[in-house]
C-alpha cells in the first residue's frame, strides 16, 4: 500500500469512528422568550379555544413560577 493509500484509510476510519460513537448524548435547549411574551402567547392560544380555562391558569401559574426564580 501507498503511503496516500494509508493515509487516506486511516483518516476514513477516524471519520467513521467520530460519527456517534458511544456514550450518552445530551441535548440542550435555550429558549429565548420572556415572560411578558409567554404570557401575551398563552393568552392567545386561550382565545382561541385551544386551551381549556384551568389547562391556561395552570400554564399561567407554571410561567409565573419558572420566571420567579
Amino acid at each position: 500500500m501507498t503511503y496516500s493509500k494509508i493515509l487516506l484509510s486511516a483518516l476514513f476510519v477516524l471519520s467513521l469512528s467520530a460519527c456517534g460513537g458511544g456514550g450518552a448524548k445530551v441535548q440542550s435547549t435555550t429558549t429565548n422568550t420572556t415572560m411578558g411574551q409567554e404570557l401575551m402567547d398563552l393568552d392567545e392560544s386561550y382565545k382561541k379555544g385551544i386551551l381549556t380555562e384551568k389547562e391556561y391558569n395552570n400554564a399561567k401559574e407554571n410561567i409565573m413560577d419558572r420566571y420567579d426564580q
